[in-house]
């Protein structure tokens, strides 16, 4: 199972989609407070539909909370505009923990100095800053299944 982690969202409706998502997938959401509304927001019932009551996922308090009982490894992958190295470079592994940042600001820059390595980005054009969050962990989560399916 991969494992989302979304730091501090911002969008309720970014959220609702990716806990369908999620829910689609198998995959574990993991939402880092604070968070940019509450989850019984109707924004974000709408856009998860009926899928909620699906989902496997875990409230933080914070990020210190999280990597107290997650610690970052080498299967800890962030996803940013500000590194070259493109998610399909990756070896995705079940079990993986995917970041992603807030909607207005990404990932803390620490967290991105400190695991360079495991940095990954989504080639955009340059007309445009990033891509939408939903988007995105679509994206990178549809990667790492195809390959962990590949491999099994």
């Amino acid at each position: 199972m991969i494992n989302i982690v979304l730091v501090e969202p911002r969008i309720p409706q970014n959220t609702g989609n990716i806990g369908r998502l999620c829910v689609g997938c198998d995959a574990h959401l993991h939402i880092i407070k604070p968070i940019g509304f509450e989850i019984s927001s109707k924004h974000l019932k709408r856009a998860g539909m009926d899928y909620w009551k699906f989902l496997t996922y875990t409230m933080w308090e914070n990020l210190d909370e999280f990597l107290a009982k997650h610690p970052i490894t080498d299967r800890h992958f962030f996803a940013t505009t500000k590194t070259k190295t493109p998610y399909y470079e990756q070896n995705f592994e079940d079990g993986d923990f995917i970041y992603f940042g807030r909607e207005d600001k990404g990932l803390e820059e620490n967290i991105l100095q400190n695991n360079k390595q495991n940095n990954l980005t989504i080639p955009i054009s340059a007309n445009a800053r990033s891509l939408n969050l939903a988007n995105s962990v679509a994206i990178i989560l549809y990667e790492a299944i195809k390959q962990i399916n590949n491999k099994g």
